[in-house]
């Protein structure tokens, strides 16, 4: 039994695609459906543009009106035709000449609303820009980016605010959300996630520790309009593999809080991973459903955590319902009644390194994953059966450095180039997954020979979306994990793909390498 939430247009995206997760609650869902199981073999490349930019490519574009609005790293947006991408304009922010970036000159995407587009800079800039003429509006400073800040996901847009979250953790950042006025850019709120001495929070902290302590924000949040709440994963504190040097549980790092989204104020939190000893940040995707839970209709949340553990959550409480591993994990004997791990001594990071799994990418990662209404799984991206001897030494912090007290050595390759070259590379493997929403049980996987840092979408005709670092976008039958369709496109997918609709023709667009490339059906095949 489902209640109303499911088909409601807050939560799966039609002929447009409006937001980075498609929906203020998250499915990375489609209600279109010319593309099915039966004619999906017959997709064919329709457009290809090509960034000029050699840095990340991970942007998942947005659709409105018949345009498509992508950005190319590492601060440019593009506005495209979204039928034959050709270009209506480029609007190119310039970097000062040294930038801090924690983890590559990347940027994953833009928020529009009202005919505006914001993006978030490097240098800590939030920027407005026309969406029809590709001229700058507004320009607010966020923060300092010579102290190792960034600006790399896309802003939310609640109401008349513009809500976005600072990189830069593993560079002695002290994490924080803020948000601003749609018109005019300025301040509304803040909400630190590190707490400072005198607020609820801080004694999580050992000594000075919160000053550096990370949790940085990655990933675009969620709202829950009826609520009025939005939601946040929380990135890993820092250091990352010397938790020797911050005592305590070290709030909010590795947490989703639930934030008023008038006010900023803390709602509630749940924290995945204590004291977080293995990097394992909760930067990714809050899933907002509604249905039965053990006979009662409840908001709930789904989350597949980079930890290795499935939880289900009330979203309008922060109260635990369920968890239970998805892939193979060696450092946590279960979750209490609360939902708080019981550890297993000796996994945590040693001098002589501890091998531990998931490795340190985790069971999964910031790739979006994808609730459908229609089969009512839930599916993911996953990384199986892999471990990393996680190491750990002495480290001060110094302003623009990197301050992460040890380092990995994993069975998992980082990139595909160092996969290809590994001479292990059986050890671990990808594949997508499809979950029963309210137990966490596996019902089928799409096995691959490579894994994967693609996100995932599905269509209210059961066909799901995804790419791997093999180099391959591919379409699968939601329901059985069957394959429908493949093309090898030569890079990696880094990013989650979208589907739009122009004229009653209905387009998937995925970014690959350095190119977005954007398929449909043949015109006799729909």
């Amino acid at each position: 039994m489902a209640v109303a939430l499911c088909g409601a247009a807050w939560a799966q995206s039609g002929a447009e695609w409006p937001t980075y997760h498609g929906s203020y609650a998250s499915w990375h869902h489609s209600t279109l459906a010319q593309i099915t199981p039966a004619n999906a073999k017959n997709l064919e490349l329709r457009w290809v543009w090509q960034a000029q930019s050699l840095e990340k490519f991970e942007t998942t574009p947005l659709v409105a009106n018949g345009i498509l609005y992508l950005t190319e790293a590492p601060n440019t947006i593009v506005a495209l035709d979204a039928a034959t991408g050709r270009e209506y304009w480029v609007y190119e922010h310039r970097l000062p000449e040294v930038t801090y970036p924690c983890c590559g000159k990347v940027n994953r995407g833009v928020a529009l609303a009202d005919g505006v587009l914001y993006m978030g800079t490097l240098d800590m800039k939030l920027i407005a820009v026309n969406a029809t003429t590709g001229k700058k509006m507004w320009e607010t400073e966020v923060g300092d980016y010579r102290k190792g800040y960034a600006l790399t996901h896309a802003p939310l847009v609640v109401k008349n605010l513009v809500i976005i979250g600072t990189a830069g953790g593993e560079l002695g950042i002290r994490g924080f959300i803020a948000a601003y006025d749609a018109k005019t850019g300025k301040e509304a709120w803040r909400f630190k996630t590190i707490p400072e001495p005198g607020e609820p929070g801080n004694e999580t902290w050992g000594g000075d520790s919160w000053k550096h302590g990370g949790a940085s924000i990655w990933l675009t949040g969620s709202y829950d309009p009826a609520l009025n709440l939005t939601y946040w994963g929380i990135g890993n504190p820092g250091p990352d593999w010397n938790p020797g040097l911050r005592p305590g549980d070290n709030l909010y790092s590795d947490c989703v809080v639930a934030l008023d989204a008038t006010t900023g104020k803390l709602k509630w939190h749940f924290q995945f991973t204590p004291h977080d000893e293995w990097d394992w940040d909760a930067v990714q995707t809050p899933v907002l459903v509604d249905d039965v839970w053990k006979g009662t209709p409840r908001k709930l949340m789904l989350w597949a955590n980079r930890n290795g553990f499935y939880y289900v959550l009330d979203r309008a409480t922060g109260e635990f319902l369920h968890g239970v591993p998805f892939v193979k994990q060696t450092w946590a004997e279960r979750l209490d009644a609360k939902g708080r791990p019981v550890k297993i001594p000796g996994r945590g990071p040693s001098t002589q390194g501890a091998l531990t799994f998931p490795g340190v990418q985790g069971g999964t990662n910031w790739f979006a994953p994808s609730y459908s209404p229609v089969t009512k799984h839930f599916y993911l991206s996953v990384w199986d059966d892999y471990s990393s001897r996680y190491f750990s030494w002495d480290q001060p912090y110094e302003q623009g450095k990197w301050y992460v007290a040890g380092g990995v050595k994993s069975d998992v390759a980082p990139t595909r180039r160092d996969r290809l070259n590994r001479r292990n590379p059986a050890s671990g493997y990808g594949a997508i997954r499809a979950l029963k929403w309210d137990t966490g049980e596996k019902l089928w996987e799409f096995k691959m020979a490579e894994v994967s840092e693609s996100g995932l979408l599905t269509t209210a005709a059961n066909v799901l979306f995804s790419g791997n670092r093999e180099g391959h976008f591919f379409a699968l039958d939601a329901t059985t994990g069957g394959l429908l369709w493949r093309v090898y496109l030569g890079g990696q997918g880094a990013s989650s793909p979208i589907t739009y609709a122009v004229d009653g023709k209905q387009y998937v667009t995925v970014a690959n390498g350095h190119s977005m490339f954007t398929f449909a059906l043949r015109d006799e095949a729909k």
